[in-house]
């Protein structure tokens, strides 16, 4: 079974399905049970130099791991599924669509800490449309996953040009990164920005200066 990816040229290429699907499918090794995560957390909880069996800590196990399910709950989603069903009575729109602010947030995958920002998303239609609600959810989708931002903007404009295959797709986030502003060089008042096009964002200037104006970068 395959899938097609977009390159940047606009082009699609098939690729294995899994490259859409929550990692978690990827493997085949059982997942650990709650009292092993819980164990876990304990043992963490210890290795920081605190005692889990005081009365403050005593529930905080339990408490990490249902936060984790809640956290993480992108890998037990498809966010393709979220795009299945649209809209056909455009009427004669032909201008792309646009929606911009959608909160993200996320977690480093390399220190687990946390990744906060929003995103921006157009899309040109080319025969249909889809509930904005839609793309907010494939934003969080991919965002309750550990990730790293570079990859998070290039997983929604993939999955938006698969699923609908409009005529150009931009996905813009902006972010701060807890795991620069809390540790290591500890500098504040940095943000990441990332940007991914596709089709005639990434043909056309004019369009794409369009979405980065009306974005505010």
């Amino acid at each position: 079974m395959e899938a097609e990816i977009a390159q940047s040229n606009g082009e699609r290429l098939a690729a294995p399905a899994t490259r859409l699907l929550p990692y978690a499918r990827r493997k085949e090794a059982a997942a650990p049970t709650r009292m092993e995560a819980e164990a876990a957390v304990r043992t963490l909880i210890r290795w920081a130099g605190d005692d889990p069996d005081r009365d403050g800590l005593r529930d905080t196990p339990a408490r990490v791991a249902r936060a984790y399910e809640e956290w993480f709950r992108g890998y037990r989603e498809h966010a393709g599924n979220l795009l299945e069903r649209t809209f056909d009575e455009i009427g004669g729109y032909q201008d792309p669509v646009l929606l911009r602010d959608i909160p993200v947030h996320s977690f480093c995958e390399h220190h687990m800490a946390p990744i906060r920002g929003r995103a921006h998303i157009a899309y040109l239609p080319a025969q249909h449309v889809v509930g904005i609600s839609k793309l907010v959810r494939v934003v969080e989708t991919f965002s309750r996953r550990l990730q790293i931002q570079e990859r998070l903007t290039d997983d929604i404009a993939n999955v938006i040009d698969v699923s609908l295959r409009p005529l150009g797709v931009a996905v813009v986030i902006e972010a701060d990164h807890d795991c620069m502003t809390t540790r290591g060089v500890r500098t504040h008042a940095t943000r990441m920005i990332t940007r991914r096009t596709l089709g005639a964002f990434a043909e056309d200037a004019d369009m794409r200066r369009d979405f980065f104006n009306a974005i505010g970068i």
